[in-house]
């Protein structure tokens, strides 16, 4: 098979490259911009473009198949040389459905926690030493690539959202058919394709009518959204609500209780016990039951950016993390304070998103960082142009989060000299964002804080 992938360099694109490559298939690629670490990545596997750009010449009548990313724009030149030619083109969702179509297909959704439900799957199923092809969207520790497929009986997929491609403007969850599907909880995001909460809930709607016949859908019974929209969905397959185990803190440490056996936990925080549920159920169907999931779950690390512990001492712990969305910054805000209630918090967000950058949709954040000692928002200045949006000031921002004595920094260098200074004694500090932070480097400024002692 020979595949040509336009807009390789993508997080998803470039390992579904590889995996491919590493099936046997013959895959060339093209992408205007790289970036680390796909171009190493790529290279390591002979399948980097020699050169940026866009270049039709590579589209030739001998390719089967044409996958196309959602970074190339509909009027890109090699797509509409593969539409000339009558090349069968793909969405990566779609290709991705077309090599597992024979396969038991699990597919985690919702709008938060699908990365961290997905990797607790593969863990478990590594643990168990099971086979299994998947589709996570983080690189996890243990794994080569964030796509495999082989001629395992089963793939895990975590279910975005987020449109296929520039041609093809379904959510990617639609496309999987899966027969074990996972909903963690419906809060609107994407508002520059869903412009309202119930265009947003209605992609989960029809998420739930693709799920195959004698198909099961686990979801969040906390989610008020969900269940209702649960109760009014009339798919026939099987709807199986999930909640939080029976648990403890003690010391920084929570450990599950399940059947009179205890898991300390390397995790933490009500959202990722309730991914753990999420996770199990799933898992039951897998052949692995309670007591093999658990005592997997005890070496589990987490996922990327998920709750990524930066440093620590004796006094201090910092972290960063994904969250960027409301629900998500006010879960990993909570998980924080409820696993160190002696501690102050000081957390900070940075706006990165479109959602999250669109004035109309700011105040979803009321309210969110409440429960932070000290709260920071961070927007790059710069961002409000690579997007292209309208800015707004500091009075808005402080007025959509309902917090007076909210910081608001809009320079890169004026952020972190504010954390530089920052007293971390008893302390612990929550950096949040699906961005870079104007490219500071955090790992670094960890250590420069908890060095710092006024």
């Amino acid at each position: 098979m020979r595949v040509h992938f336009i807009a390789i360099g993508g997080s998803a694109m470039h390992n579904l490259a590889i995996a491919l490559h590493k099936k046997g298939f013959q895959v060339s690629g093209s992408d205007d911009v790289l970036f680390e670490p796909s171009i190493s990545r790529l290279n390591r596997h002979g399948i980097l473009p020699p050169q940026n750009g866009w270049y039709p010449e590579k589209i030739t009548t001998d390719l089967d198949a044409v996958i196309l990313g959602m970074h190339a724009r509909a009027d890109n030149p090699e797509l509409l040389k593969a539409q000339e030619l009558g090349i069968k083109i793909y969405s990566y969702p779609e290709y991705i459905y077309e090599q597992s179509k024979d396969k038991l297909r699990v597919v985690i959704g919702g709008s938060h926690g699908k990365t961290t439900i997905t990797s607790m799957i593969l863990h478990a199923l590594q643990h168990a030493g099971q086979k299994f092809d998947y589709l996570v969207g983080a690189q996890l520790e243990g794994f080569d690539t964030m796509v495999q497929l082989s001629d395992a009986p089963v793939i895990v997929i975590e279910g975005d959202e987020y449109l296929s491609s520039a041609i093809d403007r379904r959510p990617k969850f639609h496309l999987y058919k899966a027969h074990v599907a996972v909903i963690s909880g419906i809060a609107w995001d994407h508002i520059n394709v869903f412009p309202t909460f119930e265009n947003y809930i209605e992609q989960f709607e029809v998420f739930v009518q693709t799920v195959q016949p004698e198909g099961v859908v686990y979801y969040a019974q906390n989610d008020a959204v969900l269940q209702q929209m649960i109760s009014n969905n009339h798919s026939p397959v099987k709807k199986q609500p999930y909640g939080l185990p029976k648990f403890e803190v003690e010391q920084g440490v929570t450990t599950i209780t399940s059947e009179g056996n205890r898991y300390p936990l390397q995790v933490f925080g009500e959202h990722n016990l309730l991914n753990m549920e999420a996770a199990r159920s799933v898992c039951s169907q897998l052949n692995i039951d309670a007591d093999a999931f658990y005592t997997s779950m005890t070496t589990f690390k987490g996922a990327a950016r998920r709750l990524e512990l930066l440093g620590k001492n004796e006094r201090s712990n910092i972290y960063k993390d994904f969250a960027h969305s409301p629900s998500k910054l006010k879960a990993t805000i909570q998980a924080v304070k409820a696993q160190f209630p002696d501690r102050e918090l000081l957390a900070c967000i940075e706006l990165h998103t479109f959602s999250s950058l669109d004035k109309n949709f700011l105040s979803e954040y009321a309210g969110c960082m409440d429960e932070a000692d000290k709260a920071i928002v961070f927007i790059d200045a710069k961002t409000f142009e690579q997007k292209r949006l309208q800015p707004y000031d500091e009075a808005a921002v402080k007025d959509a989060f309902k917090r007076t004595d909210l910081i608001y920094f809009d320079s890169p260098e004026k952020l972190k000299a504010e954390l530089e200074k920052e007293n971390t004694t008893n302390k612990n500090v929550l950096l949040m964002s699906s961005g870079n932070f104007g490219a500071i480097n955090l790992s670094v400024l960890a250590t420069e804080m908890l060095n710092t002692v006024n």
